[in-house]
């Protein structure tokens, strides 16, 4: 199997890093090499969170060059745009429809992205899936957005849902287990979103 890369992106908190590594745990679980790096930045105020995560029969790098991401994965939608670049020319770009204002821009720093959303459905591959939404009035547990996502995500990988439970159940373990059911939940409906 080629190596598929899929870049995360998205604002502390948002539960970006723990959907990365369930996706690395399903690719592992099936079989296959896995490389995963990813950048906190301030994190913790709310700032940029990017992770990356390649899978294939062979991977030499955890870093994913520009214009390489099979699937751009975006928590939030000035995200999506600031990092469009990542994508390659046929990838996939799934995208949140969530705009959290950031700190520069509240604080009088920056001015607003003007047209974000006429720039986000410029994006090729756009896949715009309401997550909060969907994890607040279906799942009925507004933090299990990230799982929606990841459910979305789930579509454009080779991998039974199966697998993508069986991951989620080894990172929701311990105290964290009582989550996963309605984690499991999110995760279908995401699934169901993107039409699957």
């Amino acid at each position: 199997m080629k190596t598929v890369n899929v870049s995360l992106v998205g604002v502390g908190g948002q539960g970006i890093i723990l959907t990365a590594d369930i996706l690395a745990k399903t690719a592992a679980l099936a079989g296959l090499q896995v490389k995963k790096s990813e950048i906190h930045g301030m994190a913790q105020r709310g700032g940029s969170v990017s992770s990356q995560v390649r899978f294939g029969d062979s991977v030499a790098s955890p870093i994913i060059q520009d214009g390489a991401s099979d699937i751009l994965v975006s928590f939030d939608k000035l995200e999506a745009v600031r990092n469009a670049h990542l994508m390659a020319k046929d990838g996939v770009a799934i995208v949140n429809d969530m705009y959290l204002v950031p700190v520069t821009v509240s604080s009088g720093q920056q001015n607003d992205v003007p047209d974000l959303d006429c720039r986000v459905k410029a994006i090729p591959g756009l896949k715009l899936i309401d997550a909060m939404k969907i994890a607040t009035e279906e799942a009925g547990n507004s933090r299990t957005m990230n799982m929606v996502i990841a459910g979305a995500l789930s579509v454009f990988t080779p991998f039974a849902e199966e697998l993508w439970f069986k991951a989620m159940a080894e990172m929701l373990s311990g105290p964290k287990a009582k989550l996963l059911e309605v984690n499991k939940k999110a995760f279908v409906l995401g699934r169901a979103a993107m039409g699957r």
